[in-house]
């Protein structure tokens, strides 16, 4: 029967990647079927092959396309800046709007680190994803070096300093704008030293 035709393909495709985005986010790989997510993006089983071979297909697809997304965004949001500082307040700001806008982005992030850690095959098809992450902080972490807001021994440091913060994003305050919007400014603030005053020695 072959493929679809190209001006159904591109939208169906679409309808599948954000069904099954939503569906690995809220339930995690081993729990979702590729039934369930023809179901919901309104196609048949047999239809969803034409689109990608396997349920471990579709996961990494699902989530390289999610990458791209943030990336994409993060690039943005890192371009209106020169300094460490101003690029991390970009990314976090991004970060809040596509919450705003899904939360099942960030949620699927959080999803996937968990995933990752439970299934070998999984780990395997995503390392150039964590790769990918990686070398986009760095290339931050490197401007906050050049500028001097970093010294160059705090330089991993700080890397996994960035990381936390946005692990715990995902992990614990996606589920609510308002929770997010509140964490995102405590960083801030944190960041550019306003959320807590040090305390004299007395001693």
């Amino acid at each position: 029967r072959g493929r679809p035709p190209a001006s159904d393909s591109a939208g169906t495709r679409r309808a599948i990647f954000d069904s099954a985005r939503r569906l690995f986010a809220e339930r995690g790989y081993a729990e979702v079927t590729n039934k369930e997510v023809a179901s919901a993006a309104g196609i048949t089983t047999g239809a969803l092959y034409h689109y990608v071979e396997s349920k471990l297909d579709l996961y990494v697809e699902v989530y390289s396309d999610l990458q791209d997304l943030i990336y994409g965004r993060y690039t943005e949001a890192i371009e209106a800046s020169d300094t460490f500082l101003g690029k991390l307040e970009g990314i976090l700001e991004a970060a809040n709007a596509m919450n705003e806008e899904d939360y099942t982005l960030a949620l699927l992030v959080g999803t996937v680190r968990t995933d990752i850690r439970r299934s070998p095959e999984i780990r395997k098809r995503l390392v150039h994803s964590v790769q990918r992450r990686d070398r986009f902080f760095a290339g931050i972490v490197d401007v906050g070096v050049a500028t001097g807001e970093i010294a160059a021994e705090d330089r991993d440091s700080v890397a996994e300093l960035i990381l936390i913060l946005l692990i715990g994003l995902t992990e614990g305050a996606s589920d609510s704008v308002e929770h997010h919007r509140r964490v995102i400014d405590g960083i801030k603030s944190l960041l550019y030293g306003r959320l807590i005053t040090p305390v004299e020695d007395c001693s």
